[in-house]
């Protein structure tokens, strides 16, 4: 189980797989991101995507599955995220795509009202197939610390 004062700022990982699947693509956008262009192939011709694209919203919850996939398989006494800074989807994610990712810690520091807690900031990427950044964000982890009194 990894805790707060396991975690190395520097360290960095590369995981997941997902491949994107244009049914899933479609189902997704009909439900959250009813925009042409991530429904129709004749819409979505005329734009700049010029076929089919996944939302942004679709590949931020495939990078959730890669990322909660990561946990299990790397045990971390994780007590959830306030939320990610700086989110930018910078390449069209399509169906047929496989996308995997890369995160590096870049920041660290104990919870000043709550010794129990840390916060680590991560630089997250997601890439394509072709090693293309296709989003990047940064993550804010929540995680136990194992010592409530030190000084880490």
């Amino acid at each position: 189980m990894q805790f707060y004062e396991d975690i190395a700022v520097g360290a960095k990982q590369s995981f997941g797989r997902y491949e994107v699947d244009r049914e899933e693509v479609i189902e997704f956008a009909s439900k959250y991101d009813p925009q042409p262009f991530h429904l129709d192939d004749e819409a979505a011709a005329q734009t700049h995507f010029g076929r089919i694209s996944a939302s942004g919203w679709h590949t931020c919850a495939m990078t959730m599955a890669m990322l909660v996939e990561n946990l299990k398989a790397n045990k971390q006494a994780g007590l959830g995220s306030p939320g990610v800074d700086q989110l930018r989807w910078k390449k069209p994610v399509y169906p047929g795509d496989t996308l995997r990712c890369e995160s590096e810690v870049i920041e660290k520091r104990r919870s000043a009202s709550r010794p129990e807690m840390g916060v680590y900031r991560s630089r997250v990427r997601v890439l394509n197939q072709d090693d293309l950044p296709v989003m990047t964000f940064i993550s804010n982890g929540l995680i136990r610390t194992r010592d409530p009194e030190g000084t880490d």
